[in-house]
């Protein structure tokens, strides 16, 4: 599996995240494109660190709601929601090229994320806004109990899908993860890299009833917020190259 990890998510003087530390352990860069993190320069800047790192460049859109870090559901309509997610996408590739760099893949963020996996509708919007972008981007999405139907529904579209797990989060018996705000929703180290072992080995977590749920997961998203993150992501990064 590959590791994935949101970056560019910094703001003037407010700094989040260790990117300059993280990027040389990961191979896919979920990039903030305004709405909900990150500005033109610090999107300039982790658009030059990616280029430099050679890491596989994605665009991370949200919903429009920086005070709210896009973790806020919004009722937009479809063509709405196609807009916003088009006009977030072409700033970041365009902004890709200047630096003579591409972008391959799109990762929703947050609420819109979310919203995606739970509701076929927003799925399908989704689906449209990228399949008509004039660049063919692939889309990555949460590997759950409803990954053959989410393959069947994108091969309508003619997408591509990139399935992904979450070393870090307690799952549900339908795949979707359990809301943080529940107890024991966020692993802690044992049980996270319990869980990234399981994975490795059988492509299977445990979720929070004891079932034994199986995930076919392409890439593991990780989280580089300090320095005893990014020494959990080296930590991973051995044991899935294992």
């Amino acid at each position: 599996m590959l590791l994935n990890c949101d970056l560019g998510e910094s703001f003037g003087a407010w700094k989040m995240g260790l990117d300059e530390q993280v990027m040389p352990h990961i191979d896919m860069a979920n990039v903030a494109c305004g709405f909900h993190a990150g500005d033109p320069d610090v999107l300039a800047k982790t658009l030059t660190l990616v280029k430099n790192h050679q890491v596989i460049l994605g665009a991370h859109p949200s919903y429009p709601d920086r005070q709210g870090f896009g973790r806020r559901s919004m009722s937009l309509s479809a063509q709405e929601l196609t807009h916003h997610l088009h006009y977030q996408i072409a700033a970041i590739d365009g902004m890709a090229q200047v630096q003579h760099t591409s972008l391959h893949y799109v990762k929703p963020h947050g609420a819109l994320y979310n919203d995606m996996m739970k509701s076929e509708a927003v799925m399908t919007t989704v689906l449209d806004a990228i399949a008509c972008y004039p660049k063919k981007l692939k889309l990555m999405i949460l590997a759950s109990a409803k990954q053959d139907i989410h393959q069947k529904l994108a091969e309508q579209h003619g997408v591509t899908l990139i399935f992904e797990a979450f070393a870090d989060r307690l799952y549900r018996d339908d795949g979707l993860l359990t809301p943080r705000s529940e107890p024991l929703a966020v692993h802690d180290k044992a049980a996270l890299l319990a869980q990234v072992e399981q994975l490795r080995k059988y492509s299977r977590v445990t979720t929070a009833s004891g079932k034994s749920l199986t995930l076919r997961a392409d890439t593991l998203c990780v989280h580089g917020d300090n320095a005893a993150s990014i020494a959990l992501i080296q930590e991973i990064k051995s044991m899935i190259n294992l």
